[in-house]
This record gives structure tokens, C-alpha cells and sequence, in this order.
């Protein structure tokens, strides 16, 4: 898949509601607390899709399948590995271990580039988590900037069994000990955890992907604890009337088709307002300019 290399421009300012007690000031969404600051574009580039999914011509995108309300509960290990298996149906090992390969070896230029912002993200977990769960851990990309923490331990959630290894090599790069990463296999719209469990749960291009985003929300605000928070890095649509959007919307299904379903298009903002986070949301936007039809992207913290 090839595409133009374009030059980006900043997101338009985003109207919200007034009824949700909002405030916008330039391209940062403001809820009820205010914690991180707008970021300028970064350097120009291109690259091809960054979301972390299974990026291989020939493998079909899961079709849609709603969440029974059996699944709403609390997962147990049983269960959860039915959703997982409905989901996300097991594919050939040597599947997993091509696309984990490119997940360790084949994001280095959009981590470079997002790096600025999850630092300052990340900075919010100090002294306020020591147990993190990680949803769509991937290779480990993130585990790096737990550094800081003292005392925590990271439970990485993934589809993909391969990811483990890599995981774990991530972590031991990191400096973390080995008995403070745990892998579990499993989707996030069912985590076979208890609720109000851990004290933080993130997420980096996830939402693209996943099947049900507000049961994945739903998922995310059981498993935290009260005051618990819920950091996040996505790609979204671009405004209503764009070029960019008009692009979005060409390559949008076959972006659904190399990339195991992640969507170009999807209003992410959307659902993390109507999620009912009872501390808020914080939603900064900004535009990644190294990955033009990826450049919008949401980044910022949930509080619960």
C-alpha cells in the first residue's frame, strides 16, 4: 500500500457540547480537570499505518461481533478465553510470530515521534500507580516509561500469544523484574481481572482496532480502582470536510483489510466523553506529521 506524501496541517478547533461542562482552548479538550498542554506537530514524514495490527495483505479483518451481555460481568479465565476465541479466532503460529516480529522490530520511526507526549503523559502515573495494566501491549513499546514508578508491577494484556517473548524482552531492556510483568492473553473487552483491581490501565492504538469500544471502556472503569487512571494514545478521524478525511475515508477499508480492522475514521473523543469517567476526561489532540493519514491523534487521561 502506497501513499502520497502530503504536508499536514493543525487540527481545526473541536466544538463539544456545553452541557458536558467543557472548555476548548485551541486543540485540547478540557473536562472537569486540566492536566497536559498542546504539543506542536512534530517532524515531517510518512510512513505506512503505525496502529500496531496485523499488517499483512491476504488476512481478512474479523467481522463484527456484538458482546453478549453474559460478558458485561466480571470475566473469569473461562469465559474471557471464549470472547477471546470469538473475536479474535486463532490463527497459524507462524502468523503470530511474523506479525510480532514487525510489532518489535518495525514501529521504531512512530515511536520516535510520539515519544514527547507519552513522556508527559506517562509522568502522571508517579506516585499515583504501582499496579498497570497495559490493554494491546504488543511488543512492550511502552514498558520503558514505567521507569519511573516506584513499586510497580505491569500485567500486559495482548490477543496475540507470540507478544509474550517480546513482552518480556522489552521489560528486561527496561530493568523491570521479571516477577513484575505478567502476560495475559486475552482481548480488552473481557480481562479476566477483578473489579477495582489496579490502579491504572493504558492503552496505545488500541481503539482502532478493537471490536466494541465502549465495552472495552466498560472494562477499563470495572477493573480500576476508585480515582484509578486511564492513560491513552489514538489515532482518530480527522475533522468533518478535510482532505485529510476525505483520504481517510478512501483508504479506510482497505486499511480494515491489511491492519486486522483498524479503522481510519473512528471518532474515539466521542466515546471517552460518553464513557462517564466519574473524574473526567482529560482529550489533548494534536498531528503527528511523520504519518499523514494517521496524523490526528488523541492523547491524555481518564479519571475514575
Amino acid at each position: 500500500m502506497a501513499i502520497l506524501n502530503f504536508t499536514p496541517s493543525l487540527m481545526s478547533p473541536v466544538t463539544i457540547d456545553s452541557s458536558r461542562r467543557t472548555r476548548v482552548r485551541g486543540s485540547v479538550i478540557k473536562m472537569q480537570k486540566s492536566l497536559i498542554t498542546t504539543e506542536p506537530p512534530a517532524s515531517p514524514g510518512f510512513s505506512l499505518c503505525t496502529c500496531g495490527r496485523k499488517h499483512f495483505l491476504g488476512e481478512a479483518t474479523t467481522p463484527f461481533l456484538p458482546i453478549s451481555p453474559s460478558y458485561a460481568s466480571q470475566p473469569t479465565a473461562s469465559n474471557s478465553t471464549d470472547v477471546l476465541n470469538q473475536l479474535r479466532p486463532p490463527k497459524p503460529d507462524w502468523y503470530f510470530e511474523l506479525y510480532g516480529y514487525f510489532r518489535s522490530s518495525g514501529m521504531e520511526r512512530y515511536e520516535k515521534e510520539i515519544a514527547v507526549y507519552k513522556r508527559k503523559l506517562f509522568a502522571n502515573l508517579v506516585g499515583k500507580a504501582e499496579t498497570v495494566l497495559e490493554i494491546g501491549i504488543g511488543a512492550g513499546p511502552n514498558i520503558k516509561y514505567y521507569n519511573n514508578i516506584p513499586n510497580v508491577s505491569v500485567l500486559g494484556v495482548d490477543p496475540n500469544p507470540k507478544m509474550e517473548s517480546h513482552a518480556r524482552k522489552s521489560a528486561i531492556e527496561a530493568g523491570l523484574k521479571s516477577e513484575d510483568f505478567k502476560f495475559i492473553h486475552a482481548v480488552a473487552e473481557s480481562i479476566p481481572l477483578e473489579d477495582a483491581s489496579v490502579d491504572a490501565v493504558v492503552g496505545s492504538l488500541v481503539m482502532c482496532s478493537v471490536t466494541d469500544i465502549p465495552q472495552t471502556l466498560k472494562e477499563i472503569k470495572r477493573i480500576l480502582k476508585p480515582g484509578g487512571l486511564y492513560l491513552f494514545v489514538e489515532h482518530v478521524a480527522a475533522e468533518d470536510g478535510t482532505f485529510l478525511r476525505m483520504v481517510q475515508n478512501v483508504l479506510d477499508p482497505l486499511q480494515q483489510v491489511v491492519a486486522d480492522g483498524c479503522h481510519l475514521t473512528r471518532s474515539t473523543e466521542e466515546y471517552l466523553l460518553e464513557a462517564g469517567f466519574n473524574g473526567g476526561v482529560d482529550i489533548n489532540k494534536v498531528s503527528l506529521s511523520a504519518f499523514y493519514h494517521l496524523s490526528p491523534h488523541l492523547y491524555g487521561v481518564a479519571y475514575n
